[in-house]
């Protein structure tokens, strides 16, 4: 069912959108990050901001939606949002939980867990408050490969920037991104494979290519290999069982049997993509650590 991943359902709006569409999620990613930026000043509370900056690209997408402004909505609704998912979060805490840290995992998971919430809240408070509904998004087609590696490449280099990278570092990650994009391509639109079994093998080329080259030149391994797969991040599969969860709630017990279908559907796919990436990631590096002779 869900053959290709976020590049996929993008490509697919971005083939039949206006550049009102475009503008409108340019407009709306950076009233969010003013938002931040402005809400940072008054509180330290680091759950408010990405709430706030949801709630920003709900409204602008709901609006959008009312004057007939955008033919892709959806993706204008969730395109800001992507940034906000606290992939790093999630990765990590999956992380301790295959090193046996149980309680930092824990409190990783919970945290990341909570600022996911307030994302998918803020977003449907934003379409509630201009009176508009969000639609569960449908599967995409796949996604040709030029496509998928030039758009793997500009999330690396964005996902690094956000996270503060230094520009000379950021040459390795988008590499090596592209690299495992290309491959993650390959599975699922030649071999047939789903997004999870996608996501374990890109993140497992991943972390073979960036091992050695991080412990070279010193640089930590999370910096470079998070900023390579973090675009793997179900961001999308989790807005939409949200979004189903909420339209779930507003029809009640009268709901078809379809939607329910949905909301597990996406659910578990997240949840199979955050596993996969996180075995990707681990495993390869571990056994490299016991290989590889340590840097000098």
């Amino acid at each position: 069912m869900f053959r290709s991943h976020w590049c996929g359902f993008a490509w697919r709006h971005f083939r039949y959108a206006r550049p009102t569409s475009l503008l409108l999620i340019a407009a709306s990613a950076a009233i969010g990050a003013l938002v931040r930026r402005w809400l940072s000043g008054f509180s330290n509370n680091p759950l408010i901001q990405p709430l706030c900056a949801a709630f920003v690209a709900g409204v602008v997408a709901a609006a959008a939606s009312r004057v007939q402004l955008s033919v892709a909505t959806t993706l204008v609704a969730f395109c800001p949002c992507m940034v906000l998912v606290p992939g790093p979060h999630i990765l990590n805490g999956a992380i301790d939980f295959a090193r046996t840290r149980i309680a930092l995992g824990i409190a990783r998971l919970s945290y990341a867990g909570v600022i996911v919430l307030l994302i998918c809240a803020g977003g449907l408070f934003g379409f509630t408050a201009v009176g508009a509904n969000l639609a569960i998004a449908g599967p995409s087609p796949p996604v040709p490969l030029v496509i998928d590696v030039i758009a793997a490449g500009c999330a690396v280099a964005s996902f690094g920037t956000f996270f503060s990278m230094p520009w000379r570092l950021l040459a390795l990650p988008i590499a090596v991104g592209m690299v495992a994009h290309a491959a993650r391509w390959a599975l699922i639109s030649l071999a047939g494979g789903s997004a999870p079994a996608g996501a374990l093998v890109a993140c497992m080329l991943v972390s073979v290519l960036a091992t050695p080259i991080v412990d070279r030149l010193h640089l930590p391994f999370a910096a470079v290999a998070f900023s390579a797969v973090v675009s793997l991040m179900p961001g999308f599969f989790l807005f939409n069982a949200a979004t189903g969860l909420a339209e779930l709630v507003a029809i009640g017990p009268s709901a078809p049997a379809g939607l329910l279908t949905s909301i597990a559907a996406s659910g578990a796919t997240a949840f199979l993509i955050i596993i996969a990436m996180t075995f990707g990631l681990v495993l390869p590096r571990m056994l490299l650590e016991r290989v590889l002779p340590a840097p000098a």
